[in-house]
């Protein structure tokens, strides 16, 4: 291991993650993929970004909605279904009953 640390200090991590921490940890300066990029373009990016991640999360939080108004919906005729279904098998009932 690099550093000259042993295997027991990393007992119970992935050994994916420690291998990115320690390169982490042995990296000066920005990390490779940023230096790039020049800085104003990276900040220019970096904000479109934010604004695009929050563009799709809320066009995702919208479609959620819209599922959840029409299970509401769904919900809604179920019961009235449900509830006219109830009113049909008391007058069957009913009639069964009258019968006997």
């Amino acid at each position: 291991m690099p550093g000259g640390r042993s295997l027991h200090v990393y007992s119970g991590k992935p050994v994916r993650q420690l291998l990115f921490s320690e390169a982490l940890l042995q990296t000066k300066g920005p990390l490779p993929t940023l230096a790039t990029q020049p800085p104003a373009t990276h900040h220019n990016k970096t904000n479109s970004d934010q604004e695009s991640t929050m563009d799709r999360i809320l066009q995702e939080v919208s479609a959620v909605g819209r599922r959840l108004e029409g299970m509401d919906s769904a919900m809604v005729s179920l019961t009235a279904e449900t509830k006219s279904i109830h009113v049909e098998i008391a007058s069957f009932q009913t009639r069964v009953l009258g019968c006997q």
